[in-house]
């Protein structure tokens, strides 16, 4: 594992001022969940809940039911638990996609910005967690210098059954994310202010979670290619599986 003045030296270069640093370190520190349990068991009916309905979009199947930024989504029998939306911007935060899933016990769960597009929304602070039935879920800052659509934002660290699944949201990599040890990671690896695929590959050796799904690549326009999605799961740390799942509604 990269060692705390690796990641320091990764976050120096890349342009990041100390005192940014120095703060996120404090915070993160502070808040940040406890290490990850060992051992793992050889797989985990939790990875076979978590389905892929494209772009950025996830839902994690059974209790809680959790939907991850709906876009473009097929409406199911049963409303989630829980929507959680780390961003403003179309491709995450889609009125008409909340409208058309979300129930009367719907709980939302977003940013400030996410507050003002979609009523009803429950905010949360970074590192602020909500608790939903068996599930715990924190918000972890998400932010991005190169795009200012992304500059500021949320990712969700999921506890459930035993796991720490992370969802990065539109976020580059940022120093707060040296401090976290999830054994699931829901990835971008497109760039356009979210990670590049160079930068997954750093993501996934400094954290070196059990198994890590790429998201933001297969579809059109500025998403990764499958090429792209195959390369992460060649190139990535031996102690990650990375899980390339399909396209599910």
């Amino acid at each position: 594992m990269k060692s705390h003045g690796h990641a320091r030296r990764f976050f120096l270069e890349a342009g990041i001022s100390e005192s940014i640093i120095a703060g996120a370190e404090a915070v993160a520190k502070r808040d940040a969940p406890a290490a990850r349990r060992e051992p793992f068991p050889k797989g985990s009916a939790l990875l076979d809940r978590i389905k892929w309905q494209g772009h950025g979009s996830f839902t994690i199947e059974g209790a809680p039911f959790i939907q991850i930024a709906p876009w473009r989504v097929v409406k199911r029998d049963s409303p989630p638990d829980a929507i959680l939306i780390g961003h403003d911007h179309y491709d995450q935060c889609s009125p008409a996609d909340v409208e058309k899933i979300r129930g009367h016990s719907t709980v939302i769960l977003g940013s400030d910005d996410v507050a003002r597009v979609i009523p009803g929304t429950t905010v949360l602070r970074t590192w602020h967690s909500f608790n939903i039935d068996r599930a715990s879920i924190k918000a972890i800052p998400a932010s991005s210098q190169r795009d200012q659509r992304h500059h500021s934002g949320l990712g969700f660290l999921i506890s459930l059954d035993l796991f720490d699944i992370y969802y990065v949201g539109n976020s580059e990599l940022i120093p707060e994310m040296a401090h976290l040890r999830p054994d699931i990671v829901l990835l971008p690896i497109d760039g356009y202010g979210r990670l590049s695929l160079p930068d997954a590959l750093q993501l996934l050796e400094m954290m070196k979670p059990k198994w890590a799904i790429p998201y933001n690549w297969g579809g059109a326009g500025e998403e990764a290619t499958h090429l792209d999605a195959q390369t992460l799961k060649s190139r990535a740390d031996s102690a990650t599986e990375v899980i390339l799942l399909p396209i599910s509604q």
